[in-house]
């Protein structure tokens, strides 16, 4: 068992990750014991909130291969509290809450999973009728979970509920509807999918196929736990790749890419050139837009000058650069809603995005399905998804450099550098401070911009530069890491490579 500081940093977000397969450099910290005392640190947690003792609860799982005995771990803690248990199988994140929506002997639900990390990992990700938790929500449960035991031996047992069936009926229902044209409204278009192994496939299988669109072609849409193909990641340059290929193989007019959990996707356009990024968030403006016009979009703190351009010049929208997080963009659309401004549309340039329509929902699928609707519509007009972003500026460099900060308390010198750098981008001749900033330091130079940031949970100051004139980062990164070399505390190998 872990002492209590190893226990509580299992919290990564708002959600519970760890490893949980043995290799030769890690232990399993996710073991059957923890689990357990997690779900009832969560039981405790929701009983105490709800003012109730008992609740049913929707399990799903992805294809990791330490999924089935950490879902099997999970309902034994759960049944044994006295709760109802669904049993889902394998299941996306995104269709985990919605279990809860269409299904009224529901309330909560967990997914297991860790997203696209490595295959040793796993994680626990809990759902309510308000959606995902909050940090401080998985930092209450954590410190329940510590000190619970769970419950002796019970009759009570899972029963199984395929929702996956019904969700794909969902989104089958949306797209008949939304498209107009019968019952196979997806005739004629030749739609491929990339599922990186993990549980994405149905997409292709129960979604698209069915509605009579020709997905051959289509790859890795078996689930494998060990990813043998590339990391199910739509960011990934590999997967990226792949996923071009496939396209531009199989002649496709739309390639789609999920990860792991399919809480996030990514696109390929018929000529292979990837839908990612501030493209992707372009392209989800410009539908979101039209049934929503004038509506702010909130996006993390990487999207580019040209972007914002595009949304409130070309599109009519408000774009509100917040910071990086799903659950920070998603959560500053729904304080605006509050506040009485529309904001239909939540997005992150990693292919995270929440729609006002689908209860700022942060689903993969169900923005591919947005993307396959407006692509059937395009197409009888003799248009393309494509031609919707075609007037998107696009920099001609984009660069990311990661630099480490070699202490273990990490966050208050990484504040230090960051207000440094402010005030010595403030004295520069060429460079300025961008004032509506919600992360990090932002500073404008000519051509472009770059951004350097504090990871919330890892000893690394992300800093990414974006020039319309080639050659202008290479330059601009020598004279950051010259500043930098003040700082004794740096990793500045990255400058290097």
């Amino acid at each position: 068992m872990m002492n209590k500081k190893e226990f509580l940093h299992l919290k990564s977000g708002t959600d519970v990750r760890g490893t949980a397969v043995e290799t030769a450099e890690h232990g399993v910290q996710l073991t059957d014991e923890t689990v357990q005392k997690i779900c009832v640190g969560f039981y405790k947690w929701y009983c105490d909130k709800e003012q109730v003792d008992t609740f049913g609860i929707a399990i799903g799982q992805d294809c990791r291969i330490s999924s089935p005995r950490i879902a099997a771990a999970a309902m034994a803690a759960f049944c044994a509290c006295g709760c109802r248990v669904f049993d889902c199988g394998l299941a996306t994140t995104p269709s985990m809450f919605m279990s809860i929506v269409e299904n009224e002997p529901v309330q909560t639900a967990l997914e297991i999973t860790a997203s696209h990390h490595p295959f040793d990992r796993n994680g626990l990700k809990f759902f309510t009728s308000g959606g995902g938790l909050e940090g401080e929500d998985v930092s209450a449960i954590l410190e329940l979970a510590y000190d619970a035991e769970v419950p002796a031996g019970t009759d009570n047992a899972p029963v199984m509920l395929p929702f996956m069936n019904d969700y794909a009926a969902l989104l089958r229902r949306q797209i008949v509807d939304d498209v107009q044209n019968g019952d196979r409204p997806l005739e004629g278009l030749h739609i491929v999918v990339d599922a990186g192994n993990g549980v994405g496939g149905f997409y292709a299988d129960q979604v698209l196929a069915p509605l009579g669109a020709d997905v051959s072609g289509s790859q890795f849409l078996e689930p494998d736990g060990m990813f043998p193909n590339h990391i199910p990641n739509p960011e990934n340059k590999g997967a990226i790749d792949a996923a071009s290929k496939m396209v531009l193989d199989s002649s496709a007019d739309l390639g789609l890419i999920f990860d792991t959990d399919v809480d996030r996707m990514g696109c390929i356009g018929a000529t292979g050139q990837e839908i990612n990024r501030n493209t992707l968030v372009a392209l989800a403006a410009a539908i979101v837009l039209e049934d929503h016009p004038g509506t702010t979009v909130v996006t993390d703190s990487l999207t580019s000058d040209g972007l914002r351009t595009f949304i409130e010049q070309d599109l009519g929208g408000k774009q509100l650069r917040y910071r990086r997080g799903y659950k920070n963009v998603i959560d500053k659309s729904i304080e605006l809603n509050k506040s009485g401004v529309d904001s239909a549309l939540a997005i992150e340039t990693s292919g995270h995005a929440a729609l006002k329509d689908n209860y700022f929902l942060d689903d993969g699928a169900y923005l591919a399905t947005k993307i396959v609707i407006k692509a059937a519509k395009l197409r009888r007009e003799g248009q393309t998804i494509e031609d919707l972003t075609a007037d998107l500026h696009r920099p001609a460099e984009s660069v990311e450099i990661r630099v480490p900060i070699l202490l273990e308390d990490f966050h208050d010198y990484g504040e230090d550098v960051m207000a440094q750098l402010a005030a010595f981008a403030a004295g520069h001749e060429n460079w300025s401070v961008e004032s509506e900033n919600y992360e990090g330091v932002r500073i404008n130079i000519p051509g472009g911009w770059f951004l350097l940031r504090l990871s919330v949970h890892d000893p690394i100051l992300p800093l990414n530069i974006e020039n319309d004139v080639a050659g202008t980062a290479a330059k601009v990164a020598d004279e950051i890491a010259q500043f930098l070399t003040r700082f004794d505390k740096l990793d500045l190998s990255g400058f290097k490579k």
